[in-house]
């Protein structure tokens, strides 16, 4: 198992590599496994960059996100005119219901509302607004509605999980009531983590996701 300062210096090489990342602009500790991230960066497509670098190291369990978004003068956007290239943005977007989706701007923080059928319109709504010039945070509050049938839900998502070169699906266990699913178990990484809880929001019906998975390194 690594020691801390192993993972700290691994999370920061790993930075480093990212092309989309500025690492000297970002500080790094680790703690039991814990990266905290802290720095500052020129956008929120950023800081959340940094953190999905941190997650695909191995050895690291959890990610504290504490990066701060600072827009340079030069990309300074009013809220009126964030909010108009988020609007273009969404409507340009062939995987975006934009037409079930409001858009709230203050002080270049967006909130996203309404409601969608899946999540992964959810997601696609906010990742297509994230890299706007201007955009400090971005907050998803849209809700996921669905009239599919739950009866399957449990079946399809085991599937899925056996079906993934990337998640060993012996370890993991998936309950299902109604809308929600919790998934329990224990993974080996923090990417193997996250790919467990989108492959179950894949499946039809899933209105919430508890994932409860434990990062055993």
């Amino acid at each position: 198992m690594k020691t801390d300062t192993q993972l700290r210096r691994d999370v920061l090489d790993e930075l480093q590599w990212e092309p989309c990342v500025d690492a000297n602009q970002i500080g790094v500790t680790a703690k039991e496994g814990v990266i905290m991230l802290t720095g500052m960066v020129k956008t929120f497509g950023e800081k959340l960059a940094a953190e999905r670098v941190a997650k695909r190291v191995y050895g690291v369990r959890a990610v504290a996100n504490d990066i701060q978004v600072h827009v340079p003068g030069a990309f300074e956007r009013t809220d009126q005119e964030v909010a108009q290239a988020a609007l273009h943005t969404l409507k340009w977007d062939a995987f975006v219901p934009d037409d079930r989706i409001t858009v709230t701007v203050r002080d270049g923080r967006i909130i996203l509302e309404g409601t969608v059928a899946s999540q992964y319109d959810k997601e696609a709504a906010a990742c297509a607004i994230r890299n706007l010039v201007g955009v400090k945070e971005v907050v998803n509050s849209i809700v996921v509605e669905t009239e599919a049938s739950l009866g399957e839900i449990k079946e399809l998502i085991e599937s899925a999980f056996l079906r993934s070169a990337e998640l060993d699906a012996r370890r993991i266990a998936v309950e299902v009531h109604g809308g929600k699913v919790v998934l329990r178990g224990h993974v080996s990484s923090c990417a193997e983590e996250e790919k467990a809880a989108w492959a179950a929001w894949a499946a039809p019906g899933v209105t919430e996701v508890d994932n409860q998975l434990v990062v055993t390194p």
